[in-house]
């Protein structure tokens, strides 16, 4: 490689650098993250269902909603039928992102988990996910890896730990506008004021959102909003079978959430359809007796947009 070659590269490059703010700038300045951060400035809640790939985020968008939430246990249950056990990986989980942004063009929210490790790790999966499309990352303040025998359990890390994730994800964003979202499960295992010191622990080191879940005493709950509704949005979960005592969007609203998830709803719903079709299907032998329930193929490609599609196509024909 001759010096005068390398002296063109190098100028080249000083003129990139002296550009790439701006064009950072531009890049970012309709960004997803900063399209849900208007949303959660609306009066009105945000209500995001959770969706575990193309077809249930494109349905959940033709709905009405203007969000979606990427569950970590909706995907566990329809990628490995399995419970939200962290067993998916990291890149699993963005590629399921980048499939669902693929097809909708509405803020997704993702699960992250805890991150899928250490603070390090959460630095890698905030790159990730915002690369493969989203606007917001859930981080929770659980144990990565939990025992064996208790897969299921919610211990949790210590609270210096999880502000330092929360500190490293807010480094790692490539767009100012993702939203950092610290969850905290500490009242299963501490209880609801060690969740409340968090959730004011999690604000204080930044988090654009704070979720503290399993909280079941109302009384608890108007404190939470009481004491930081008005410093950072707030959001509730609502899970079919869970024990909270806040179940509508309207009543998360008149709380003073700023975003109530579903994140059930879709797989629950689907997970329900699919047994009872297969236990007909199975017992009859045909499928007459759900035909005027279920889309039949003209129905879901239409639903789909599949003939607009194929349409399209025909403009680049040869």
């Amino acid at each position: 490689m001759t010096r005068d070659y390398i002296g063109v590269v190098t100028v080249r490059l000083a003129k990139i650098a002296t550009i790439a703010p701006e064009i950072i700038r531009v890049m970012t300045s309709h960004s997803s993250g900063q399209a849900l951060r208007q949303l959660m400035r609306c009066p009105s809640i945000v209500a995001v269902p959770g969706v575990y790939d193309a077809m249930s985020a494109w349905f959940a968008v033709q709905a009405g909603f203007s969000a979606v939430f990427v569950s970590g246990s909706a995907l566990a249950y329809t990628r490995l039928a399995r419970p939200d056990v962290n067993l998916l990986t990291v890149s699993e989980v963005a590629d399921a992102v980048a499939r669902i942004r693929e097809r909708i063009d509405v803020p997704i929210l993702v699960d992250a988990d805890s991150g899928h490790g250490n603070a390090l790790n959460v630095q890698r999966t905030v790159r990730l996910f915002e690369r493969a499309g989203a606007a917001a990352v859930q981080i929770e303040d659980q144990l990565n890896h939990k025992p064996p025998a208790s897969p299921a359990s919610r211990p949790v890390v210590s609270c210096e730990e999880m502000v330092g994730k929360i500190k490293a994800a807010l480094d790692a964003r490539l767009d100012p506008g993702t939203v950092i979202s610290a969850r905290t499960d500490a009242s299963y295992s501490l209880g609801a004021e060690e969740a409340l010191r968090r959730a004011h622990a999690f604000a204080d080191a930044g988090a654009d959102m704070v979720f503290v879940e399993g909280l079941t005493d109302i009384a608890m709950i108007k404190r939470l909003v009481s004491d930081l509704g008005t410093r950072v949005p707030l959001l509730h979960n609502i899970l079919d079978g869970a024990g909270s005592p806040v179940q509508t969007a309207s009543e998360a609203q008149a709380l003073g959430y700023s975003v109530v998830l579903f994140p059930g709803a879709a797989v629950q719903a689907a997970a329900t359809g699919v047994a009872v079709v297969m236990k007909q299907l199975k017992a009859d032998g045909h499928t007459a007796s759900f035909r005027t329930h279920n889309l039949d193929a003209k129905g879901l490609n239409a639903a789909l947009e599949t003939p607009r599609f194929l349409e399209s196509g025909k403009k680049y024909a040869g």
